[in-house]
């Protein structure tokens, strides 16, 4: 079983959302075509910045826990990932405009991305020679910013990566080597601040965030026009 960890932790994640996708009041199955058109262009832009780290030693895998399936120096658990998250969170977010009538965060919410983007433009100013640490930081700070001056309400966004999060611990956390012999994801601290939650660098909640956003965004964008 374990060169398939990094494939059970895949399915596990989608299982639940994929099995309540088709609950009859509400269903997401009808709305797949918005969110897999988002994100086959989400997945490959990730893609491309997730195979040049890998070629250059930001980031790698431990092919102990891997089915041994590559697309180029990529494992295919990996390009899963990229599909198998984002799902999750768009059917969250699906699921949360259905349930939650007002968001809680419906009045902070331009507070929020405010701060958000000054910290992450000074802290990627500060580890400039960083490159995961720049690069998660500075994107997402230069979405957060793009989507503030659109006038984006991002209060069920938020809401959305509020109950994420630990879920994101659990598996990024086996991901990352808790619970394991070894992470199946190794980070080079050279570049990434060197802070860690339990066995998470911290970039990795700031690239989710992203990762998030941009889902859900291409989601209601192709919803929109199927509309």
């Amino acid at each position: 079983m374990k060169p398939f960890t990094y494939l059970i932790i895949d399915l596990a994640c989608v299982f639940v959302p994929l099995i309540a996708s088709f609950y009859t009041k509400h269903a997401f199955y009808k709305h797949w075509l918005s969110f897999f058109k988002a994100n086959v262009i989400i997945t490959l832009l990730f893609l491309i910045w997730d195979y040049a780290f890998t070629a250059i030693g930001v980031w790698g895998f431990n092919p102990d826990y891997l089915t041994g399936i590559f697309i180029g120096n990529l494992p295919l658990e990996e390009a899963l990932f990229f599909i198998c998250i984002p799902f999750c969170c768009v059917f969250s977010y699906f699921a949360f405009t259905y349930l939650v009538k007002n968001s809680p965060f419906k009045n902070n919410q331009n507070y929020i991305t405010s701060v958000l983007i000054i910290l992450l433009i000074g802290l990627t100013i500060v580890y400039f020679n960083r490159w995961y640490t720049a690069t998660a930081f500075g994107f997402t700070a230069l979405y957060l910013l793009y989507l503030k001056l659109k006038k984006v309400d991002l209060s069920y966004h938020y809401l959305t990566y509020l109950f994420i999060l630990p879920f994101f611990f659990a598996s990024n956390g086996l991901l990352t080597g808790s619970f394991l012999e070894a992470p199946i994801v190794w980070y080079n601290d050279a570049e990434n601040m060197g802070v860690r939650l339990f066995t998470i660098p911290i970039e990795d909640s700031v690239y989710g965030l992203l990762l998030i956003f941009l889902n859900i965004e291409g989601y209601r964008y192709f919803e929109s026009k199927r509309n």
